[in-house]
């Protein structure tokens, strides 16, 4: 309960800077997206790309830091969003990020160095079933399940959704070989989390 208190309260005075999702590793070591940018939505540091921030819930002072992403990775016009962590049988941590680069869907994948406090990427993925994705789920080192919150990808379209009340979006499941919609009829898809015995 007291990990709980702590972590609402902090996600809270965070929440002022722009942050999004968090996602604590088993050794209480957390991940928490933060500087997402859309239109119409202000933005505290609007000239400032968006960040990963590691904060260790084990240490009394709760200061997160931001992560160094590898090289090679346009952090210049890094948006994040949702995001979540898979950890390898070989113990290895992967962090997949919903990223927004001018607005579109990316998820980018990478590999948590814990001695370096940093972010190796390792891969982009790109497909027309993620085309406004939200959250994610990972399910293994290149698997994970995302939502969707518009059908559209035109802004003019998107707002037409949220004023028709659709329910065009959902759920889709992507691994290298396989890529589909797994549920559909939501309206604004959002958060999405697996339950601990991974069912």
């Amino acid at each position: 309960m007291q990990l709980l208190s702590t972590v609402s309260l902090l996600f809270f005075d965070l929440t002022e800077a722009g942050s999004e999702d968090i996602d604590v590793l088993p050794n209480g070591l957390a991940f928490i997206s933060t500087g997402l940018k859309f239109p119409n939505i202000k933005s505290f540091a609007p000239n400032k790309p968006g960040e990963i921030l590691l904060l260790d819930l084990n240490d009394g002072g709760l200061t997160p830091a931001p992560l160094r992403i590898s090289k090679g990775f346009d952090a210049s016009s890094f948006n994040p969003h949702g995001l979540s962590s898979y950890i390898d049988k070989d113990g290895t941590v992967y962090l997949f990020v919903v990223n927004h680069p001018q607005l579109q869907s990316v998820i980018e994948i990478f590999r948590f160095v814990e001695e370096e406090r940093s972010l190796v990427h390792l891969k982009s993925v790109k497909h027309e079933l993620l085309n406004s994705v939200n959250d994610i789920v990972a399910v293994g080192p290149e698997s994970f399940y995302a939502t969707t919150d518009y059908y559209f990808s035109h802004l003019y379209l998107k707002y037409m959704e949220l004023f028709l009340g659709t329910s065009w979006t959902g759920v889709v499941y992507y691994s290298p070989g396989d890529v589909r919609q797994v549920a559909t009829g939501f309206y604004s898809g959002n958060g999405i989390t697996i339950s601990n015995d991974k069912q």
